[in-house]
């Protein structure tokens, strides 16, 4: 008998519960709730389990000896926190977060570029990273009438993926699967849409190499290729929590940290100049608020090859997408 249906209900009628529950909550309680769960995850928990030998090497790689140990489990503990109360907001935001009343919950900062960007009559992709509350601030293009193909990885759980499915296009996105929907995704660049995708996942030993916080990482490239064949302008966002007291909602700072071009770049080397330029902005950004970034990820994973493999490499093509 397969329970792997029977399994995929039962998780799904525990997320409902935890989704009713959150949905009520006042924003103190929430602010403690996520509290009193990062203290169990990185405190109770076996650090193989709260993942944070991996984040500790990854604190290390990007700042080095100008943090201390203490500041590197102060991070991940509010890493945690911020995870925590992400969860609540998104559950929460399809009533908190409407046209009407995102000016109470969201400040921008020098999104001016971003505006000209989407009103450009050009085709956008929109990068961001698993940094702050990524939701939210794609979340906002669609409330203002710029919807986008959001490219995501499907869940396991199709119950799940259904709920996450129709909370991203209840304010006019499209999702699309980031494995099997590259056909998709080219049919709505051909069409002139928009696509927003998270640029900040290792791409295996194939990918080009850039710096992210000082040590090469294996990046996709097919974010330039896309850009460069479809004259895509690249808008790298974020959206980060701001220190709140006694307010009911949590504010979030959204901001452009890049527009790249690629008109201006037009040479050999320009999958991997478009490639460092996004990298770099999405570095400039994370270390606005370094806590609220996942850094439990493996983002270092792969290495670089030798140059001769290198040489002998076409590339990945545009057939890869991150998501």
């Amino acid at each position: 008998m397969d329970w792997k249906p029977l399994r995929h209900r039962a998780e799904y009628l525990a997320f409902l519960c935890v989704v009713a529950v959150c949905d009520a909550l006042p924003s103190r309680l929430t602010h403690a709730l996520a509290h009193g769960l990062a203290m169990v995850v990185h405190y109770v928990l076996p650090a193989r389990l709260s993942r944070y030998p991996v984040a500790r090497e990854n604190l290390i790689r990007a700042f080095g000896d100008q943090w201390t140990e203490a500041d590197r489990r102060r991070t991940v503990y509010r890493m945690w926190v911020h995870l925590f109360r992400m969860v609540v907001e998104i559950i929460q935001s399809p009533r908190k977060l409407h046209l009407y009343s995102y000016r109470r919950i969201v400040e921008f900062a020098d999104f001016q570029p971003c505006v000209e960007a989407m009103t450009s009559g050009r085709r956008v992709l929109l990068l961001g990273g698993h940094f702050g509350n990524w939701e939210m601030g794609i979340a906002i293009f669609g409330l203002w009438g710029f919807p986008m193909g959001v490219v995501a990885r499907e869940l396991d759980n199709p119950y799940l993926n259904d709920w996450f499915q129709r909370y991203r296009e209840s304010t006019g996105h499209r999702m699309l699967a980031k494995s099997g929907g590259y056909d998709e995704m080219l049919e709505l660049l051909k069409r002139g849409g928009n696509l927003a995708l998270l640029c900040d996942q290792d791409a295996g030993p194939r990918g080009v190499f850039v710096d992210f916080f000082g040590t090469p990482a294996s990046t996709f490239k097919s974010l330039a290729l896309l850009s460069l064949e479809y004259d895509a302008l690249i808008v790298v966002g974020y959206a980060i929590r701001k220190p709140t007291r006694g307010a009911t909602w949590t504010r979030y700072e959204t901001g452009c940290e890049a527009v790249i071009d690629p008109r201006q770049h037009t040479g050999s080397n320009a999958v991997r100049e478009i490639t460092e330029l996004y990298t770099q902005a999405l570095e400039r950004a994370i270390r606005r608020a370094p806590e609220q970034y996942f850094w439990v990820h493996r983002r270092w994973k792969s290495q670089p090859r030798s140059r001769k493999g290198a040489a002998t490499d076409n590339g990945d093509g545009a057939a890869k997408m991150v998501g």
